[in-house]
């Protein structure tokens, strides 16, 4: 009942995807700042993280696994049928990633250590959270989702060892992360892309729809995680090259029997779309990174900064309507959200192709796309932190109701 209380009484703690997307955006942008202002201005940061790592770690472990942990804390329900995580104890969650966040950024004064306990805390305490609503709920189809959280919290434990000299210093923390990030928005962006891409076009009555899942999408899953666990172990050379290649034309074939070209008219569905493109160019590149035909680092961005930040907005922003009983479509703000993370990822790998130019081209990079997360924040913080609209009434009107395929969950 006390939770029940908190919960009414305080909208953004009533699912998980509330405080996480806001908190999740807000530190996106910022610790995307702080890393521009440490490389162009010299800003000395109290992190005992070298910056670069400290930039990387706080994307990755930061931001990335907030959102994770939002999509999760409201897909879980709906996938067992058992009670979401709201209140005090979903409170404690948001107070444990936040204290996570200040340990690593001022570890230079609180120490390493300390860091590496309080921030590895949170992925560990999501592991296992999720780990016994699956368990409790059978729901063993997607028991995954539980192991690729776990994987997480041991990359973010590799991560700091890595920091701490402690291993040796070849971003196995990091990479690990990013293949892990990877298969996530394979196996879920394969998922909600083609469903609701069916659905929208279902209410309109055209045709073709996108092809159902079969044989041809579960082999391209097989050998995408195949892939980067042969990237992970041996990330130079021709087998991973070739690997990756084959996972990158794989999804880019999944891609085009989804209808893509069909939603242009609701951005809403299109960047869903254009975020699993840039997951089969992220894979493209990486295997040519591979073959040593380009620097690695640039195909991390189009995995991060392109395909990451463009699915996760891409679901924060549908879950933050959906869930609050608004219509599922992109205003203005949202388009521009779009626009600018995409083309803030097309900036950064601009900067690789651009050596004279490459520190303008970083803080354009920057300024999209950290503006297109503080946009969000701008935008969807008050839907986030007020309470549903009520059902049943007009869309627009205070208190809207939904149409269409509601959630990513």
């Amino acid at each position: 009942m006390v939770r029940a209380e908190i919960a009414r009484r305080l909208p953004v703690l009533q699912h998980g995807f509330r405080p996480f997307f806001l908190l999740g955006a807000l530190w996106a942008a910022l610790a995307l700042s702080l890393w521009l202002a440490a490389l162009a201005a010299g800003l000395d940061l109290p992190t005992a993280m070298e910056p670069l790592a400290w930039h990387r770690h706080e994307l990755l472990f930061g931001y990335l696994v907030a959102i994770v942990a939002a999509f999760l804390f409201t897909a879980i329900p709906n996938w067992t049928a058992r009670k979401p995580v709201r209140g005090r104890p979903l409170l404690s969650f948001v107070l444990l990633w936040l204290l996570g966040r200040l340990a690593v950024l001022f570890s230079g004064w609180t120490g390493s250590g300390a860091a590496l306990v309080l921030d590895t805390a949170f992925p560990v305490a999501l592991a296992l959270v999720f780990a016994r609503e699956i368990l409790a709920g059978r729901n063993w189809r997607n028991l995954p989702v539980v192991v690729a959280v776990a994987l997480l919290a041991l990359a973010d434990l590799l991560s700091h060892l890595e920091s701490l000299r402690a291993l040796p210093a070849d971003m196995m923390g990091d990479r690990l992360a990013i293949a892990v990030m990877t298969a996530l928005v394979a196996l879920i962006g394969g998922r909600i892309t083609p469903s609701f891409t069916t659905n929208w076009l279902k209410e309109r009555g055209a045709v073709p729809l996108p092809a159902p899942f079969g044989r041809l999408d579960g082999a391209v899953m097989v050998l995408t995680v195949l892939a980067l666990l042969t990237w992970l172990v041996w990330p130079e050379g021709e087998i991973p090259a070739l690997l990756l290649l084959a996972a990158a034309a794989g999804a880019a074939v999944r891609l085009a029997r989804w209808r893509g070209a069909a939603t242009t008219r609701e951005p809403l569905l299109l960047v869903l779309h254009l975020g699993y493109a840039w997951l089969a160019l992220g894979l493209t590149l990486l295997g040519l990174a591979a073959l040593g035909l380009l620097p690695r680092s640039a195909a991390l961005h189009a995995l991060t900064a392109g395909a990451f930040g463009t699915m996760t907005l891409a679901v924060m922003t549908r879950a933050a309507l959906g869930h609050t009983g608004r219509a599922l479509t992109a205003d203005a703000w949202t388009t521009a959200i779009y626009a600018m993370v995409n083309l803030g990822a097309l900036a950064r790998l601009a900067a690789f192709w651009a050596p004279a130019a490459y520190l303008p081209s970083l803080q354009l990079a920057g300024l999209l796309w950290g503006g297109a997360f503080l946009t969000y924040a701008l935008r969807y913080g008050p839907i986030l932190l007020g309470p549903n609209l009520a059902p049943g009434a007009p869309v627009g009107a205070p208190g809207g109701r939904v149409t269409g395929s509601r959630t990513p969950a």
